[in-house]
């Protein structure tokens, strides 16, 4: 496999006015639809800053949370596969991203049965894990774990932990060696061979940082998580995420990459 962290491109999609009414597991406020523009703009300036060639599609009113692209595609260098979410909101957000993947991709696979959001589907150095959740089933774990071979990619099911919305929102790698974890997944057998890093106190919602190239990305109110990954040598670069983790998102929502 190619590193989980060299990538080139990025697939974004500009928030709709409707973001505001974006899903959410708890309830609570609605997201500033003025700061999730600034936010998601800032995110892209940033991966464009990074090296990144980035194309931001257009807003989806009918579909809230449209500008999480990640949970609708998986996006590789040798190619992409649609997926099939779980929440009944979303579903028809795939036609609408088919094209732009379909001209970006030599290959383009397709899931059709049981679901997957890829939210629960983390990509290792020498493997893919795929989480068990509310929003990815057993059925379209199985199915995409043969499309990802047929791309040369091998993939491993977990389950995700009671409590925690996507696999991702709990955990996301460091480096190739090394994840970054909320204490509930301190104990995934997929981590074997891994370096665990546990969220410090209070700061579980920084578990879903985002590696591009040489720099981690993070919420920047994680004070905390931001200096440990510091003392550990790591370029750590604070974007604000107090608006999309309203509507239940993290900054590997907000695109896909490869």
């Amino acid at each position: 496999m190619t590193s989980p962290f060299a990538f080139t491109h990025a697939l974004c999609r500009a928030p709709a006015p409707s973001a505001v009414h974006g899903i959410r597991a708890d309830g609570g406020p609605d997201p500033d639809f003025t700061g999730l523009l600034a936010e998601q703009a800032a995110y892209v300036a940033t991966l464009r800053d990074l090296g990144l060639t980035v194309d931001v599609l257009e807003p989806l009113d009918d579909f809230p949370d449209a500008l999480f692209t990640e949970d609708v595609a998986l996006t590789f260098p040798k190619g992409a596969i649609l997926l099939r979410p779980g929440a009944p909101s979303r579903a028809g957000e795939v036609a609408h991203i088919r094209n732009a993947l379909a001209a970006r991709h030599p290959t383009l696979l397709e899931m059709t049965v049981g679901h997957v959001e890829g939210g629960d589907v983390l990509r290792l150095a020498d493997r893919v894990v795929i989480g068990l959740s509310d929003r990815t089933d057993r059925v379209g774990a199985t199915e995409l774990a043969m499309l990802l071979e047929r791309l040369g990619y091998r993939a491993e099911i977990a389950v995700t932990p009671a409590g925690v919305l996507h696999f991702k929102t709990g955990c996301s790698l460091i480096d190739a060696g090394t994840v970054l974890t909320v204490p509930a997944m301190r104990d995934c057998p997929q981590f074997a061979g891994l370096e665990v890093v546990l969220t410090p106190l209070g700061e579980e919602g920084a578990a879903n940082i985002l590696r591009v190239r040489d720099t981690v990305l993070i919420g920047e109110r994680w004070l905390a998580t931001r200096a440990m990954l510091i003392a550990r040598g790591i370029d750590a670069r604070p974007l604000a995420t107090d608006q999309i983790a309203r509507i239940d998102a993290g900054l590997s929502c907000m695109s896909l990459r490869w």
